[in-house]
């Protein structure tokens, strides 16, 4: 079994400044602007034994900082281009196209000194694919991840929920939140498989961490589909609305320059047939489809071709 993969890259916390350079500001957000979406995680838990650089808890602080210094950040890049660009739109060289990407990038900053993240505007087909190419940070998919202590986690009850969930109502970009204890995850990662069923049973609780990768990719938009043979079944990741051809050029280009044609069944299919591949069939779930579909999340996939 070969599974879908999410990779995470764990960088360090921003400090207030670092859009100017402050502590390590410029090379971690180098980092972050490799990356495809974000997972902010904020801390919730007391305790003097582990120090915060503001001197208190308060993640929706915490949050804010984080916030502004991408955003500023996003600021001083789309203005600098701005500047740069404007003596040749003025003079009209660089035509329609130089003309729209200026526009586009004059409706970022507009949109970053109002106090908001480019992800929260209001966007054309064209404006986008302008953006894509500038990878602003505050464009990127957000999840953000409350670190609680322990018993916190396993009673579902925390201070700091409750104007967490204001704090990224008020922001409008429909932004999901994870509450998850790094205390307790510890604890059962180091547990045997039976003890640590027992001890989640125990509680009424279980690990975050299935949610939390789930939620990544999904706001990533990928889905995957499967490949399934006698000797190996593997999930594939594609972006949501690849049609098959795309979906089978994932596994070899050669697939999709000669894709004749997809037998698919769902997952969801083949496990409400008694999960055999003949019983779905005998059950008339399967289909065949050709180059217009699109490959859905759970589709299990054999693709013809002429390669």
């Amino acid at each position: 079994m070969v599974p879908a993969v999410l990779t995470v890259t764990d960088i360090a916390g921003l400090v207030k400044g670092a859009s100017e350079g402050a502590g390590l500001g410029n090379a971690f957000l180098s980092h972050i602007a490799a990356v495809d979406g974000i997972f902010h995680m904020c801390r919730g838990f007391g305790g003097e034994e582990v120090t915060h650089v503001e001197g208190s808890v308060d993640p929706v602080r915490d949050l804010d900082i984080i916030h502004n210094e991408l955003r500023l950040k996003d600021l001083l890049v789309a203005s600098n281009k701005v500047e740069g660009m404007r003596k040749n739109v003025e003079r009209k060289i660089g035509g329609k196209d130089a003309k729209e990407e200026f526009d586009c990038l004059e409706k970022v900053v507009t949109l970053l000194n109002s106090g908001k993240d480019v992800r929260a505007g209001e966007w054309s087909t064209n404006e986008i694919e302008i953006l894509n190419r500038q990878q602003f940070l505050t464009a990127k998919p957000m999840v953000y991840l409350v670190n609680l202590s322990e018993k916190d986690y396993i009673r579902k009850r925390n201070k700091f929920l409750e104007p967490l969930a204001k704090w990224l109502e008020a922001k409008g970009t429909g932004d999901k939140m994870i509450p998850v204890s790094c205390e307790f995850e510890q604890k059962i990662f180091d547990m045997t498989p039976e003890a640590r069923d027992a001890y989640c049973k125990e509680n009424q609780t279980r690990s975050a961490m299935p949610r939390i990768i789930r939620t990544g990719y999904h706001v990533l938009n990928l889905v995957h589909f499967f490949t399934a043979g006698p000797d190996e079944v593997r999930a594939w990741t594609i972006k949501a609305g690849t049609l098959a051809p795309g979906a089978a050029g994932t596994i070899h280009t050669d697939f999709q320059k000669n894709f004749i044609a997809a037998e698919i069944y769902s997952f969801d299919d083949f496990k409400e047939a008694g999960s055999s591949e003949a019983a779905v069939k005998s059950a008339g779930k399967s289909r065949t489809q050709g180059k217009l579909y699109e490959v859905q999340d759970g589709d299990v996939c054999f693709f013809k071709h002429g390669a």
